[in-house]
C-alpha cells in the first residue's frame, strides 16, 4: 500500500465551540494515539489536502506519514466521522504504529466470478462472512480480499480455511468459519413464503372433517336409544 503524507501541527483548541470555529477556516481536527509514550496527541490539519490524499481509497485503516511539526509519525488512520450532511470528514483519530510490527485489521472481502453451481445448476450464491481479521506489518496492508468462487458447485461451502493468500497475511479468524455457499435450488424458500405455510394450509381440513363426522355420530347414539 502507498503511503499517504499528511501535513499536520499540534493543536491546542479543544472544546465544542472552538473545534467548531476551528473547521470554518478548512481545517480538520484530529487525534493520535501515541505508541511508546502513551496518552493521545492533538493535530490539525488542511481539509482540501487530506480529501485529495484520501480520494480514491477504500480502505477503513489506512497507512499514513503524519508529518507533525516536522516529526515523522506512521500511523493507521482508524476513524473518520463525516458531517451526516455534507458526508465531509470533521474529526479523524490515527494509532502510531512501528513499520516493523504487525498490526491487527479487518479487511473486507468480495467474492468474484461465477460459481459452478450458479451457472451450471441453477443454484444461489450466498457470502456468509464479509470481513476477515489478519495480522500484517503496516506496509502490507491490503485495502481488501477478491476471492475467486467459480470452483463453487451446488451445496459446496468455501471456508476461511480455503483461502489462498500471500504468507505475509497471518489470517487471525477462525478457519471453520463459512465464507460463501452455493445452495441448491429447493433449498432456497419461495419469494414471499412464510414459515409454516404449508402446515397453516393443511390444518383447516382436519378440523373441517371432524366437524363433519359429529352429526353421523349424533345420529347413531339417538338410534340406540330408539331400541
Amino acid at each position: 500500500m502507498d503511503q499517504i503524507k499528511i501535513l499536520a501541527e499540534a493543536r491546542t483548541e479543544q472544546g465544542t465551540g472552538a473545534v467548531r470555529r476551528l473547521r470554518r477556516t478548512g481545517k480538520i481536527p484530529g487525534s493520535v494515539m501515541k505508541m511508546n509514550k502513551g496518552g493521545t496527541e492533538l493535530i490539525k490539519f488542511d481539509e482540501h489536502a487530506f480529501m485529495m490524499a484520501m480520494r480514491g481509497r477504500t480502505g477503513k485503516q489506512v497507512l499514513v506519514s503524519l508529518d507533525i511539526n516536522g516529526a515523522e509519525v506512521p500511523a493507521l488512520l482508524r476513524e473518520m466521522q463525516n458531517d451526516v450532511l455534507k458526508g465531509t470528514p470533521i474529526h479523524v483519530d490515527f494509532s502510531e504504529v512501528s513499520l516493523s510490527q504487525k498490526v491487527r485489521i479487518t479487511v473486507p472481502v468480495y467474492l468474484i466470478g461465477e460459481a459452478k453451481g450458479v451457472k451450471l445448476g441453477g443454484g444461489v450464491l450466498e457470502q456468509v462472512l464479509r470481513s476477515i481479521d489478519i495480522d500484517v506489518l503496516p506496509t502490507d496492508i491490503p485495502e481488501k480480499f477478491d476471492v475467486d468462487v467459480s470452483a463453487l458447485d451446488l451445496d459446496q461451502t468455501m471456508f476461511v480455511r480455503d483461502l489462498k493468500l500471500d504468507p505475509k497475511f497471518t489470517v487471525v479468524t477462525r478457519g471453520e468459519l463459512a465464507l460463501a455457499v452455493v445452495k441448491a435450488p429447493d433449498d432456497v424458500p419461495a419469494a414471499g413464503a412464510k414459515p409454516g405455510e404449508g402446515e397453516a394450509a393443511a390444518a383447516p381440513d382436519v378440523i373441517k372433517k371432524g366437524k363433519e363426522e359429529a352429526p353421523a355420530a349424533d345420529a347413531a347414539a339417538k338410534k340406540e336409544e330408539k331400541k
